[in-house]
């Protein structure tokens, strides 16, 4: 059994008046390991069907390079999303055709000749080996449990069905949906096994060498299934968001054209505009003495090419004129703080868990390429149409020239999102950034509430200083807070990594 004490506070936010209450608590928790459950469903608030549909975000442009190699060692590859050349030296893309990689560039970026023999550049995370998986239409990696039966229910056809990864890596489930047994329809999920011998089946007598024999085969035949697998419902290309290359990081600020303002940040003005009359995108304006512009400007090509489903993607800068402008991805539903706060409690239960594992799985990306966040927090995670959350921000408080913001004493230094380590030694690593994460679960499912809410920041600092934690709130289960209290051990070593943290939500989630 831990027991620990913790001051409990709330706070109702309307424009600047605060109502505050303050009661002391002893909270008792279950000295378990927490869940080892776990789901990857993306649910919309209410009962909304919320799956992400668009594209795979692109990668930057590809540098100028020697082709003189190109041709050798030549490897097929399948589409798996559409993509649309925007410059005279790309390929367009149609999804499930196949293409022949002629040089590979750059990591990101590939040549590449369809079957008509057209060449030029392509994205290549919107290609796969065609003996992959991932070549399928019928798979989509990240569909979980809850989030495949809303999509087959949504679709409402017999037979419909994906196949999608379970909680547990390797291991593929088969989400069937049918109305025999229901006139309101039921899902039925099998799990695609594999024999001592190597083959794989979801009806043992029926065994195959490969996962897609078993598929090809079930949709002619139920042999043991509630019925034949009908319609795959699971398309390439579910979950990635689109993006548009351009032929240098330097954007052109003459092929940019303003709309409507979208808020104010720590920088500057925030504006929704078109580049090249075409596409949306969120135009930050760096007021001057707001940034270490020479110091962004050295970093910002590496910031560019952190390409994420998860993140939300820096297009370029333009560095002719000022103010600067940062040209980033358009986020329709905007910040994620303000959802919260608005939707309350309409928002599902299952949505706030699969919120979490969105921040997660852009925070792991940037764990495994050692890029620190910093400034974490609900209110620099944005929501796209398809009400998928995205980290925004990342690294950018490297950047602030402000006084107050890097004291940790300022009113602006986010204190309460901090870990001891950085309140007082300013040292910042990957698991200061779990610690933040901890606390931006914490938001989530407090719908919005500030942590530690009337307490002054030099408070702050010595309540966490002494072990005092946040408490849990009302729609975070058990298993929930235990998730998001191991983020706020007092040493960085012994809290998890974002590794760790997205295998324990995914299996949450996926028991829900």
């Amino acid at each position: 059994m831990i027991q620990s004490d913790h001051s409990t506070h709330s706070m109702i936010c309307c424009c600047c008046t605060l109502h505050t209450r303050a009661t002391s608590t002893r909270l008792q928790l279950d000295g378990g390991s927490g869940s080892s459950l776990c789901l990857q469903g993306r649910q919309q608030p209410g009962h909304a069907h919320r799956v992400e549909r668009s594209r795979r975000k692109l990668p930057h442009p590809p540098p100028e390079g020697d082709l003189s190699l190109e041709g050798a060692g030549l490897v097929k590859v399948i589409a798996m999303y559409d993509f649309v050349a925007k410059e005279d030296n790309g390929l367009t893309l149609t999804q499930g055709e196949e293409y022949i990689i002629l040089h590979k560039q750059d990591q990101l970026w590939w040549r590449a000749q369809d079957r008509h023999g057209n060449k030029g550049f392509i994205p290549s995370n919107y290609v796969t080996e065609r003996n992959r998986i991932e070549a399928n239409s019928w798979f989509c990696k990240n569909v979980t449990r809850t989030e495949a039966e809303r999509l087959l229910r949504h679709q409402d056809k017999e037979g419909g069905f994906v196949v999608r990864e379970s909680s547990h890596r390797g291991v593929y489930t088969v989400s069937l949906y049918t109305k025999m047994l229901s006139p309101d329809g039921d899902v039925r999920h099998y799990q695609i096994k594999v024999s001592d011998g190597g083959w794989f089946y979801l009806v043992e007598r029926h065994t195959f060498s490969s996962i897609a024999e078993v598929i090809r085969y079930h949709q002619h035949n139920a042999a043991g299934l509630v019925t034949r697998l009908r319609y795959a419902v699971g398309p390439m290309g579910r979950c990635a968001t689109a993006g548009f290359s351009s032929e240098k990081w330097e954007i052109d600020p003459g092929e940019l054209t303003f709309t409507r303002e979208l808020g104010g940040g720590q920088f500057g003005l925030v504006r929704l505009g078109k580049w090249r009359a075409r596409h949306n995108v969120a135009i930050k304006t760096i007021r001057e003495g707001a940034m270490l512009e020479e110091d962004f400007i050295e970093e910002a090509r590496v910031m560019m090419r952190l390409c994420h489903p998860k993140l939300v993607q820096l297009y370029g800068v333009c560095l002719r004129q000022r103010p600067l402008l940062i040209v980033a991805e358009f986020m329709e539903n905007g910040c994620l703080l303000n959802i919260l706060r608005q939707r309350g409690r309409a928002l599902e239960g299952a949505w706030l868990l699969s919120t979490c594992q969105d921040v997660c799985e852009g925070m792991e990306y940037l764990e495994a390429r050692n890029f620190l966040h910093r400034d974490l927090a609900a209110r620099n995670c944005l929501v796209n149409e398809n009400n998928v959350v995205k980290v925004s921000d990342f690294g950018l408080t490297r950047f602030v020239l402000d006084d107050q913001y890097v004291g940790s004493s300022g009113a602006k230094f986010p204190v309460k999102w901090s870990p001891p380590e950085v309140l007082h030694f300013s040292k910042y690593s990957s698991k200061s950034d779990v610690w933040s994460f901890g606390v931006v679960m914490w938001e989530v499912f407090s719908e919005g509430r500030t942590p530690f809410e009337n307490r002054s920041n030099p408070e702050v600092v010595n309540d966490v200083t002494g072990g005092v934690r946040l408490y849990r709130p009302t729609r975070a289960s058990p298993a929930v807070y235990d998730i998001m209290y191991c983020c706020w051990h007092e040493k960085p070593d012994g809290r998890p990594s974002f590794s760790e943290l997205l295998d324990e939500i995914r299996k949450l989630a996926d028991a829900d």
